[in-house]
């Protein structure tokens, strides 16, 4: 069962005092193991730490999802995915300066040594860095999050903060309120272990932006 808070704590990240408190609360929150939702510039998120095996699951039982779809992994910079990631192409790389910081996860071979579990990802970690400062800001300060949509699997994603909350209630301990998000859609998914690489998720980059940077790209046939 996933844990439940005594009292999930709200705040309004527009005022800049709120928002100063909100990321000191979330991230001690994030540090003993329990779960965020925080903006992002595609939909909401529910993150956790990433190299916190008992907050990860938190994670997958808030949502109703087992290890077969482990999260993503969010980072702050381009220092930090090569941290946690090897092997990355050269076509990777381009992606990656084109659109990071952006709508767009790419799937790495993970570093072996790395002290985490997010699940049942065949040696490899899906990554983004996202276009938003109050996300960038919370990962500067926890490092890495393992970090989903902030929505029951097979609901809508949420878009705004109470979205979340209403799906989400007190499996999680704060939620950083900004907004509506910019948009409803989520990131494009290129998987970089396959030869060429792989669309696997179509998203808000499309496939034609993709292929300004690298022509050879193809799109994941329909299951």
């Amino acid at each position: 069962m996933a844990r439940c808070v005594a009292v999930s704590e709200r705040y309004a990240c527009k005022d800049k005092d709120e928002r100063a408190i909100g990321l000191v609360i979330a991230t001690n929150a994030i540090r003993r193991g329990d779960l965020v939702v925080m903006p992002t510039d595609t939909v909401y998120g529910v993150a956790a730490d990433a190299f916190s095996p008992e907050a990860v699951t938190r994670l997958l039982e808030a949502k109703g999802r087992g290890r077969s779809m482990p999260p993503p992994v969010l980072v702050a910079s381009v220092e930090a995915l090569d941290g946690i990631t090897m092997d990355i192409p050269e076509h990777g790389r381009k992606l990656v300066e084109e659109f990071w910081p952006g709508a767009l996860t790419i799937i790495c071979q993970e570093q072996p040594t790395l002290a985490w579990d997010l699940g049942d990802t065949g040696g490899t970690v899906a990554v983004r860095m996202p276009d938003d400062a109050l996300a960038l800001d919370l990962l500067a300060e926890t490092g890495p999050l393992a970090v989903s949509s902030a929505n029951k699997t097979d609901q809508p994603p949420a878009v705004t903060c109470e979205e979340a909350k209403d799906q989400l209630g007190e499996s999680v301990a704060v939620y950083l309120d900004n907004g509506p998000t910019k948009g409803a859609v989520p990131s494009t998914i290129v998987d970089l272990t396959s030869t060429p690489p792989r669309i696997v998720r179509q998203g808000a980059i499309s496939i034609e932006r993709l292929r300004s940077v690298v022509p050879d790209i193809v799109l994941q046939p329909a299951s």
